[in-house]
């Protein structure tokens, strides 16, 4: 069954929720469900009847995403069929990707402190005490000093109001000494996250959440300044292992603002046909199963089985989750969204979880950062 946690992952955005309490929802639920072979695909729009809703507004109904899983099924186990065949998937190796990306920051950090006798920074706030925020924070401290780049950070208590989190901010964006500021995700409940993020000078804003940032990504002949990490990370991945996107078509899972949609609007810009799968797309594999490259970003453990798969696909796996196992040393294991073992049987290429997406993240951090400090300081 699956590990029972709330956890608000720092790659799938805002996704958070409870196993055990869903399927408790669930049972009660009167909504209309769509099968799929692993999960339910909820039409919560279909509990209202459309007389009764009214008409849609402009922008569409604001509905975050739900992915539940079916009564009837538990969680695979995803374990490989003895009598299937062997692994054919060639493994993107993202560890090792993400080391040659740090290894060329910290190389032109040295050149850079050599020629100017200045190096990038990278500023941190961080709210409350959370253990996992409190790791992220540490490993990317750690990253910074291993390329070089300088490594600020304030800590402020979780009881901290707007105001004094706004002030650290803009502590960070008035520093000319800093080229890159972000604030460890998720806040507390009682602050306004999207009022903090926009608080952040765009110049600095290296996770590339500001506003701007997306709507330049999202236009034509546009340049962000920054590009979400995560994202940026998944077409690394890409071109690094020599995957031509241009004319694919390309799915992507989930379409939270930190990862779903930036990478599709990347997708979209090394033109490739994106289509996107949500909670509420009706028979998912049959976009899923057309894919030439397949993105999944939901926060669902195993949700992409090997029948969602086009033979010879390229598969990035985006999530980490945490289901239970009892042989492991800390009672819990991690795995992605993809079942890892069917998958690699199918496709032509895979990233694995973990050791794949993940590690990309705070390489882009860095190189983000790098980028920020040759702009202010115009070094090329």
């Amino acid at each position: 069954m699956l590990f029972p946690l709330w956890r608000r992952a720092e790659s799938m955005g805002t996704l958070s929720w409870n196993a055990t309490a869903f399927l408790s929802a669930a049972a009660t639920s009167k909504q209309r469900h769509f099968r799929s072979s692993t999960v339910t695909w909820e039409s919560r729009l279909e509990v209202t009847a459309p007389e009764k809703r009214g008409r849609a507004p402009l922008l569409g109904w604001n509905m975050p995403d739900r992915w539940t899983l079916p009564l009837d099924m538990r969680p695979p186990a995803a374990l490989p069929d003895p009598n299937s065949m062997e692994p054919i998937a060639a493994v993107i190796d993202g560890k090792a990707i993400a080391q040659e990306i740090r290894n060329e920051v910290a190389v032109e950090v040295s050149k850079m402190r050599d020629a100017l006798g200045k190096v990038p920074g990278l500023a941190v706030v961080l709210v409350g005490a959370r253990k996992d925020s409190e790791t992220y924070v540490r490993s990317k401290k750690k990253a910074c000093v291993e390329a070089g780049i300088a490594s600020l950070g304030i800590d402020l208590p979780e009881d901290s109001s707007e105001e004094e989190v706004e002030k650290a901010v803009r502590t960070f964006n008035d520093d000319p000494s800093i080229h890159g500021v972000l604030v460890q995700l998720p806040l507390p409940q009682h602050i306004n996250e999207e009022k903090i993020l926009n608080t952040i000078s765009i110049e600095k804003d290296v996770d590339g959440f500001h506003p701007l940032n997306i709507g330049r990504l999202a236009m034509q002949g546009r340049k962000p300044l920054f590009v979400p990490c995560t994202p940026k990370g998944c077409i690394e991945l890409l071109l690094r292992s020599g995957i031509d996107m241009m004319g694919k078509k390309a799915v992507v899972i989930g379409r939270s603002n930190i990862v779903g949609m930036p990478v599709s609007m990347l997708l979209q810009r090394h033109n490739a046909t994106v289509t996107i799968v949500h909670s509420y797309t009706k028979n998912p594999t049959d976009f899923t199963r057309e894919a030439d490259i397949l993105v999944a970003a939901a926060g669902v453990p195993n949700l992409v089985r090997g029948d969602w798969l086009k033979p010879g696909a390229v598969v990035i796996d985006v999530g980490i989750n945490a289901v239970e196992d009892p042989n492991a040393k800390r009672g819990y294991r991690l795995v992605g969204d993809v079942c890892y073992e069917e998958a690699s049987r199918i496709a032509s290429a895979i990233t694995p979880v973990p050791g794949g997406v993940g590690p990309m993240t705070i390489a882009m951090l860095l190189s983000n950062t790098l980028e920020s400090a040759k702009r202010a300081y115009g070094f090329n």
